[in-house]
């Protein structure tokens, strides 16, 4: 008897669960909302990987056994020049904004993870396993997202694999849950405003597990269900005024100027770091990446550039005598923050290919005095060489580089993400991608 009275009060008996706001036309609305923001979130991330063009070389492959997870892969474009800053920005914020959508999604469905018995066939038991997938996928990615732009690397290993992985695994769980859920989803919308099914506006419900005018039980709806404190639409309008707060405080990064300053919940957001033609964001300072300004100096640092036809080293003052171009573009970055345009100028990076035989552009591997960081290495693919916009550059708004931008030259190329456009240059090695 005592163990039966306790299971009648644990989670696993549906009396336990009594809130009248639960039922499947409020989970129906959530699902659809998060079919298609989720589905804009992978396409997104996919994109962004696929714009660290991880095929190229293994410096810029952080999941080198992806195997045909990679099949979509292709060359990333240098135009748009916004378009990393566009994607990037979308798949952070809306990961942000959906936070509420999904946990209330959870809560609406979390009385289904205590049924008993836990498998009731074969095909329930396949069910079951799909479901934790997806809870449990959803829970990660979210979490090692928001970790990741809150710049809180308390990962076990890098983020890069964690969440690709993640993702695919999520995803797959997601569509599969998808396909089985999203008829019986749009058939719950098309009446939800019917009151033939015995739910009013208030939240109550009628007979629990009566059919509406579905022809299907509410399998979701309490019991016993308590007195209500809130309406199901005042539910939803406590979840999509969370969700546009959390916008209103993230969207404003991937701004400059007053946007940015109501980006409360971003490591980017609030003021700029600083006044002048270099105030504008960054994300590692020099003191940070171990830069001194012992090898920076004048003196002391030259730019390598090796080829097809030998090596060439070269002062910062060889550099300036060189032909000279601008480039208005600005700075992505995987957080999701970035920058307006900023004026660049420097030398060519087809110029500086051109000094070691090469007419055509190809690859080039450029490498930067920090000697830590996942990519102090990276590589850049012959288009993005090709483009005149793409620079080494020397100066950007009309000044000199400051060494946080990357002073004595950085790479600057158009559409690429952030840690493409290596700081501190130290050598170029055209045709040497490896």
């Amino acid at each position: 008897m005592a163990r039966t009275s306790l299971l009648t009060r644990s989670p696993f008996a549906p009396s336990f669960w009594r809130s009248p706001v639960r039922g499947t036309r409020f989970t129906a609305l959530l699902g659809v909302v998060l079919l298609g923001g989720i589905t804009l979130l992978f396409v997104t991330g996919l994109l962004s990987y696929a714009a660290y063009n991880p095929n190229l070389a293994a410096v810029n492959d952080k999941t080198p056994d992806k195997g045909i997870l990679g099949f979509y892969l292709f060359d990333w474009p240098t135009d748009p020049p916004w378009l990393y800053r566009l994607t990037q920005g979308i798949h952070v914020t809306l990961g942000v904004t959906l936070i509420p959508v999904l946990l209330a999604k959870l809560w609406s469905v979390v009385p289904k993870l205590f049924t008993l018995p836990p498998a009731r066939s074969l095909a329930h038991a396949l069910e079951r396993l799909s479901l934790l997938l997806l809870v449990g996928g959803a829970l990660f990615e979210f979490t090692t997202g928001v970790l990741n732009i809150q710049l809180d690397y308390v990962f076990p290993g890098s983020f890069y694999p964690l969440h690709f992985y993640g993702a695919w695994v999520f995803f797959a769980a997601f569509l599969a849950h998808a396909i089985l859920r999203t008829p019986t989803a749009l058939r719950n919308l098309r009446h939800m405003r019917d009151s033939a099914d015995g739910v009013d506006e208030t939240g109550k419900t009628g007979e629990p597990g009566e059919p509406g005018k579905t022809g299907e039980p509410d399998e979701l709806a309490a019991s016993t269900p308590a007195d209500p404190t809130v309406s199901r639409r005042g539910a939803l309008g406590l979840v999509g005024g969370a969700s546009l707060l959390l916008f209103a405080t993230t969207a404003g990064r991937s701004f400059d100027g007053p946007l940015r300053r109501t980006a409360l919940l971003a490591p980017h957001g609030g003021a700029e770091p600083g006044g002048g033609p270099g105030g504008f964001q960054i994300n590692k300072t020099a003191a940070y990446a171990g830069i001194s300004a012992a090898e920076t100096d004048t003196e002391a640092w030259r730019l390598v550039v090796t080829g097809r036809t030998g090596t060439v080293r070269l002062t910062r003052a060889a550099l300036r005598d060189m032909p000279l171009h601008s480039s208005a573009l600005p700075i992505a970055c995987v957080e999701g923050w970035s920058t307006s345009d900023q004026w660049w100028r420097g030398v060519r990076l087809r110029d500086l290919a051109a000094l070691v035989g090469y007419e055509d552009p190809p690859d080039v591997f450029v490498e930067s005095l920090q000697r830590h960081g996942s990519f102090r290495h990276a590589a850049l693919r012959a288009n993005q060489v090709a483009d005149p916009r793409s620079l080494l550059a020397l100066d950007v708004n009309g000044e000199e580089l400051t060494p946080d931008h990357g002073y004595p030259a950085r790479v600057i190329v158009p559409a690429a993400p952030g840690v493409l456009n290596t700081k501190w240059v130290a050598r170029l090695t055209f045709g040497g991608a490896k």
